[in-house]
């Protein structure tokens, strides 16, 4: 039986606004850990499958983001179906020459109970974003972190079969 709605919903207005807040330089992305189980799951474009929460904040909430101040994430809207959220966003990467490039993107979160998520898969086509890096300009504020050579692209959600 799915969770009550409005908690979920409450659940993602807070998830979205802690996002907005990071992305105006209030705290850094490991803020995003009090949203996610201890054994939760994240997959990321670039980093791949993430498993845990110490794992969360030791890659896609640390050193993934790294370098990367100045970029935003707006959101566009979001959809909750059942236990299931799917979040639609931008990806926006401020240019050297003032314009803002952007690609689209979106976040796939399955709600687990007292306000966190087991799962986030985050959708985003990696080439347009090296597209836009190459063209606008834009260099890392600071240190920037390589995701690993050949990442775990297993996108499977917990309790369920691996993806071939």
């Amino acid at each position: 039986m799915p969770f009550d709605r409005d908690e979920i919903d409450q659940t993602v207005r807070r998830y979205i606004a802690t996002r907005d807040e990071i992305c105006a330089g209030e705290g850094g992305w490991d803020r995003l850990a009090e949203f996610f189980t201890d054994d939760a799951v994240f997959i990321d474009p670039a980093w791949g499958r993430v498993e845990g929460l110490d794992e969360m904040r030791a890659t896609v909430f640390g050193p993934a983001m790294e370098g990367l101040e100045g970029w935003t994430f707006p959101t566009d809207l979001y959809a909750i179906v059942g236990d299931t959220v799917l979040i639609k966003w931008r990806q926006q990467i401020p240019g050297a020459d003032g314009r803002t490039y952007e690609q689209s993107g979106c976040s796939t979160l399955v709600y687990a109970g007292d306000g966190k998520f087991s799962y986030e898969e985050d959708l985003l086509n990696m080439a347009h974003v090296l597209e836009d890096i190459a063209a606008s300009g834009w260099k890392p504020s600071g240190r920037m972190h390589l995701p690993p050579a050949n990442p775990n692209r297993d996108f499977s959600r917990p309790g369920t079969t691996g993806a071939s």
